[in-house]
């Protein structure tokens, strides 16, 4: 067994934590959010997205979507105040997301098409539990957390499965519909199948990843370092450090243009990871 150096093992144990955290029910969304002032604070951050339709920011949590406010509050998108976990934006005004109901048990693949206001069940509901989604080529690819399985679905109905591993994250390529990333304890591990199977985690250790341009591949590690890659997570190049503390969602809305939330904020760079601007404000007990 090749011995690592104990930063590195260190990294991997607090990775192999937020695992094991991400796979505890959601049974009880109910008791995150908590009332600041006029405004609600939220914590347990799972994903991010900007609608492409109007650029708008939209925040998957614990206790439902939000939105900032005219004052950069967070303001709850329709009346669902359930557990999202998976969620991503495939579209103008069209979202899919994953997760647990307040009532507990697992939601398997919804989607709205009137950016978050309303949700309709698509598939797997009883079933699975998405902790990862992402859309690209016309395909669905999540990481089921319920099952440890890699899944994809080209209608949102209907499943091919892949491999089984223990992940947090998953990457599409968006050149390569055949390459997928998953965030692993061991490090990046990349599939060439479609996410059929797996190589072995790479080091370095991120927590999650997003990849919208070729040559613009994220990952942000676990203490909320964030690294750029130009080819594909072969060599990784550290850009800067995200305000906050330990990440909670990441996501590349373009080559420059990246968005990332941490412990206190949900914050946004368009010079590529170098400076950040805090959009929303988030209680400091996130989590997952």
């Amino acid at each position: 067994m090749n011995k690592r150096p104990a930063a590195v093992a260190a990294t991997a144990l607090a990775l192999a934590l937020t695992l094991a955290a991400c796979s505890v029910s959601g049974d009880s969304a109910d008791s995150a959010g908590t009332s600041a002032g006029s405004g609600t604070a939220v914590s347990h951050i799972h994903g991010l997205g900007l609608d492409p339709a109007d650029q708008r920011l939209y925040v998957a949590t614990h206790e439902g979507v939000y939105t900032p406010d005219t004052k950069g509050d967070p303001e709850l998108v329709g009346d669902n105040k359930d557990d999202f976990m998976g969620f991503t934006v495939a579209g103008d005004k069209t979202f899919y997301a994953s997760g647990h109901p307040v009532s507990g048990g697992n939601k398997g693949l919804i989607k709205s098409t009137d950016a978050g206001e309303t949700w309709k069940a698509m598939s797997l509901s009883g079933e699975s539990d998405f902790h990862a989604l992402d859309f690209a080529h016309g395909t669905v690819y999540g990481y089921d957390a319920t099952n440890g399985l890699v899944r994809t679905s080209t209608d949102g109905k209907s499943w091919k499965d892949g491999a089984r591993l223990d992940a947090l994250d998953i990457a599409v390529s968006p050149t390569d519909p055949g390459v997928v990333l998953a965030t692993t304890a061991d490090g990046v591990a990349r599939s060439d199948d479609g996410g059929k199977t797996f190589g072995k985690g790479q080091e370095p250790v991120m927590a999650f990843l997003s990849w919208t341009a070729k040559d613009a591949l994220y990952g942000i590690d676990t203490s909320g370092g964030l690294n750029r890659s130009a080819d594909a997570g072969t060599t990784w190049k550290k850009v800067s450090t995200v305000p906050g503390g330990q990440p909670q969602a990441l996501t590349a809305v373009g080559a420059e243009h990246v968005l990332a939330a941490t412990q206190t904020g949900v914050f946004e760079s368009k010079d590529g990871g170098k400076t950040f601007k805090k959009l929303m404000a988030v209680t400091s007990n996130g989590g997952h």
